[in-house]
């Protein structure tokens, strides 16, 4: 009989074991919200292991720097251990070092202009003023 983990889903592989594909490990370890997101990352060149772009079924193994740019942050990783399924945050969080930078402040986004209930439509006028305060640029 084979030995179950200590926890039930935690599949982490040991490091003698096979390497792991970059864009499961990056899908696993919760860097991307799907497996397909990551796959294309990979395939768009948002990903770099060791500084060399990776295409999606490159090994990646236990010391290896990620670099993954999505959805406009570049994410700075360093492999701790593999796991080959998704498993739990607490437990992806495990499996890396991240040395990303700071996330930088959002940016509070102004309260829509309210207009009066029963005004009507507003006019060429209003609808301008509305535009310019909201930074849009007039058609």
């Amino acid at each position: 009989m084979r030995a179950h983990p200590a926890r039930v889903g935690d599949m982490v592989s040991d490091v003698g074991s096979g390497p792991v594909r970059v864009d499961s490990w990056i899908w696993s370890v919760r860097l991307a919200k799907t497996r397909s997101a990551a796959g294309t990352a990979c395939r768009a060149g948002h990903v770099r292991v060791n500084g060399e772009r990776a295409k999606p079924a490159q090994p990646v193994r236990v010391g290896d720097e990620v670099r993954v740019r999505l959805a406009g942050r570049e994410r700075i990783v360093v492999v701790k251990r593999l796991i080959s399924k998704r498993v739990g945050a607490p437990v992806a969080a495990e499996c890396y070092v991240d040395n990303s930078p700071p996330e930088p402040p959002r940016e509070h986004v102004a309260a829509a202009a309210v207009r009066d209930r029963g005004t009507g439509r507003p006019t060429k006028r209003d609808r301008r003023e509305l535009e310019r305060l909201q930074g849009v640029r007039p058609r």
